[in-house]
């Protein structure tokens, strides 16, 4: 009994130990796992579309040539309309972030008095020691930064198409040989019904929000329009894009409109509109649209989505972010399939407060533990 309680005490810490040692891993090993996670994402939303194309007679690698050239066509589009109106900004930062401080003069007032206190204090702190030689650092402007982040995002997005192409001109060839990695029948057939499992969940959740973030996104786009905003359309593509991370993209979305709509708009009450048309349509996005036509079948434990995003973001930053939720939906499908991590699946689904009703009316019974001792 001892020697069972010490092997599964060892068999514990191994596990997490693993784990550890995983996320180390990909924290150190991001431009080798992201693009290769990103190219069996992009394999898997569009892998049905291929399939479907091969049983009307085109072959697989003329589908899977075809369709990532398409999706490579629109990422190309996107950064073509966005691309020179988002580096007039990042080149204009600083003005503009001085005239969003001089618009929210009242609002900084008491927060400037606060760090200029905390400057007077370090001044005469300064004063009574040594007198010390200033260096100055250069520092990398942010249009620099966004350049830099643009061409390693690049570089990762190429590699994840070129992937994601021979994945799908392959055709079953993955399936294929991950069959024939097992044994047994049982076996066999556990691999291939939670590879199409995972095939099916991932491709219907891509494909199902990429049509409501584009819907979203021609609504925002057309109502920041009407409202007067300048770039009304690439705010559209801002919100499609953001849109893709729960939770933290609706919020950075309001953020940013609502700095942009201050600098643009002399009336800070209308200025107020353009965020509020923001929230309103994401709210009616988040709490409507997507739960109906995603349906209960994809509903998961919003607390674990949102920790997935925080965790996927501090170990990859934005690209960790956006394939968090996706990385979570394999994840769910590969523990629905597994006995052994049937708590961790039942802890990632949704909630279902008709079992808990039932306990909480179900009346408690008492044993007698008194009556089953021996006389």
């Amino acid at each position: 009994m001892k020697s069972a309680t010490h092997l599964e005490s060892i068999r514990r810490s191994l596990t997490l130990l693993m784990l550890i040692a995983i996320f180390v891993t990909c924290y150190f090993a991001r431009d080798l796992i992201l693009p290769v996670m990103l190219g069996f994402l992009i394999a898997l939303t569009l892998s049905p579309v291929s399939r479907g194309l091969s049983r009307i007679g085109v072959p697989h690698w003329a589908s899977g040539v075809g369709l990532i050239a398409i999706t490579t066509t629109l990422i190309g589009l996107i950064i073509l309309f966005g691309a020179g109106t988002v580096s007039t900004w990042m080149s204009d930062f600083d003005d503009l972030a001085r005239e969003l401080q001089f618009k929210l003069a009242g609002v900084f007032r008491q927060l400037e008095s606060v760090r200029q206190a905390g400057e007077d204090v370090a001044k005469m702190a300064a004063a009574g020691g040594e007198a010390a030689q200033e260096v100055v650092v250069q520092q990398p402007t942010m249009l620099d930064s966004a350049f830099d982040m643009a061409g390693t995002l690049g570089a990762t997005l190429a590699v994840a198409l070129v992937l994601a192409t021979f994945l799908l001109a392959s055709g079953d060839m993955f399936y294929i040989k991950l069959v024939q990695s097992f044994e047994t029948m049982s076996g066999k057939k556990r691999a291939l019904t939670m590879v199409y499992d995972i095939e099916r969940k991932v491709s219907h959740y891509l494909l199902t929000i990429t049509v409501i973030n584009a819907s979203l996104g021609l609504c925002i786009g057309v109502a920041l329009t009407l409202l007067g905003l300048p770039y009304g359309w690439l705010w559209g593509i801002v919100a499609f894009l953001l849109n893709y991370l729960p939770y933290l993209g609706a919020m950075a979305g309001v953020l940013m409109v609502g700095a942009i709509s201050i600098i643009t708009f002399d009336e800070f009450g209308y200025a107020l509109l353009a965020p509020l048309v923001y929230l309103t349509f994401t709210t009616i996005e988040g709490n409507f649209v997507t739960p109906s036509l995603l349906g209960r079948q994809l509903k998961m434990n919003t607390v674990a989505v949102f920790l997935t995003v925080v965790l996927w973001a501090w170990l990859w930053g934005i690209p960790g972010a956006l394939v968090a939720v996706p990385f979570l939906v394999v994840f769910k499908v590969v523990a629905d399939n597994i006995d052994s991590l049937a708590i961790v699946s039942n802890f990632l689904s949704g909630a279902d407060s008709s079992e808990l009703r039932d306990l909480r009316r179900a009346p408690i019974a008492f044993e007698d533990h008194g009556a089953h001792k021996d006389d």
